[in-house]
């Protein structure tokens, strides 16, 4: 039930954002209207994240990941009642992917937060695996559905988008949980952010956080992948879709690798190895002008991210109180998704200042030198064995 709701979310989720940009930019013509919806769905995460914390901890997470499935559904079936009804403005639809961006925003925390209680301690890493695979299958499968159904009608992926958040909704409240949901504590200004600084006292949760974001910051590259697709690789649309295409399929073999054999011992060497090969794929993507060897090395660089990712997740959920996973959950998906959005700037920035190449090349040797900074200031990382500590 947990992997059918996520997949069902993960891809209503990327049908919608397909045909929000496209009717945004149908509607506008802007390219800034694209970036405000970029940063009406980022913002909620920034101002609610220690809220959304605090709440993940205090209440029952399928109820909550359940409400906000069910928000996301009424919101994307305004979308698309409006659009039928032809009385849906610009800044309706802005309006819609704040109220969609505030329930990402208490979702996706809570539901990373809600794994552990799933499955039993020893599963987890596989579960994290699996659970990958919906969102990788999603990141594949969505966006080309939420563009084919546009081409039917603009309201069409709106509502399948509305079907399968309601039904990964029901699916949420029909979780049996292995263990009990936490106690509620008192609601108190030191509680709210307290997963901040158990985050600060825990050096291996704090390497591992910090790591991930350092070098998804850096190695960023994907963002200059139209520039590559037109400029580099002098291909059309079709190639940009394949270089999109590439890191999801490799993070989804990986993430499918890793639900069978999952990773057991040396964790800390294998993340810190895992993304030193990140950072190698980067450099390869850098420097090619072959558009099959782009692919393969885009292919590594996600299956790569991709056990930094399980590692990540299973170490964090597994160090942390059951009673704080909320709260942690929470400050690790602000930082992610702060990486993720700062590293594309970033990408972008160090592109118009210095050249495509050399930035994306900048990105892979910054990842390098950054797994062997962290090997020496995390050496509790390095050392870490198993994923129960």
């Amino acid at each position: 039930m947990f992997w059918i709701g996520r997949t069902l979310s993960s891809l209503a989720f990327q049908m919608s954002a397909v045909a929000l940009g496209w009717l945004v930019y149908a509607r506008t013509g802007s390219a800034a209207s694209l970036g405000l919806v970029g940063l009406f769905q980022f913002a909620p995460m920034v101002v609610l994240t220690f809220l959304v914390g605090h709440v993940a901890d205090r209440y029952d997470r399928r109820l909550i990941v359940s409400i906000c499935q069910a928000v996301e559904g009424l919101t994307v079936l305004t979308l698309t009642l409006g659009i039928v009804g032809g009385w849906l403005g610009t800044p309706g639809i802005y309006a819609a992917v704040v109220v969609f961006g505030g329930a990402r925003a208490f979702e996706q925390p809570t539901n990373a937060a809600l794994l552990p209680g799933v499955v039993p301690a020893e599963l987890l890493s596989r579960a994290v695996a699996v659970s990958s695979t919906a969102v990788q299958t999603a990141a594949i499968i969505g966006p080309a559905l939420g563009g084919l159904l546009y081409a039917v009608g603009p309201s069409v992926p709106f509502a399948c988008a509305t079907v399968c958040f309601f039904l990964a909704s029901l699916c949420v409240r029909a979780i049996r949980l292995e263990r009990t949901p936490p106690r509620k504590e008192p609601a108190t200004l030191a509680s709210v952010f307290s997963g901040l600084h158990f985050i600060w006292q825990r050096p291996v949760v704090l390497g591992t956080i910090s790591l991930d974001l350092v070098a998804v910051l850096l190695g960023g590259a994907t963002a200059l992948l139209p520039i590559y697709a037109k400029d580099i690789l002098h291909t059309g649309p079709w190639g940009l879709g394949l270089l999109r295409l590439s890191p999801a399929l490799g993070a989804l073999a990986m993430g499918t690798a890793l639900s069978m054999v999952p990773l057991e011992r040396r964790v800390g060497l294998k993340m810190f190895a895992a993304v030193f090969i990140f950072g190698l794929a980067t450099l390869v993507f850098a420097y090619s002008t072959n558009i099959a060897v782009s692919m393969v090395a885009l292919a590594v660089l996600g299956a790569s991210d991709n056990i930094s990712v399980v590692i990540r997740t299973s170490l964090v959920q597994l160090l942390t109180p059951e009673a704080m996973l909320g709260r942690v959950s929470a400050v690790n998906s602000l930082f992610i998704g702060t990486s993720n959005q700062l590293g594309e700037f970033e990408s972008g920035m160090t592109a118009a200042l210095f050249g495509t190449v050399p930035a994306a090349a900048l990105g892979g040797f910054g990842t390098l030198a950054v797994v062997v900074v962290w090997m020496m200031l995390f050496p509790a990382l390095r050392r870490a064995d198993r994923f129960e500590g």
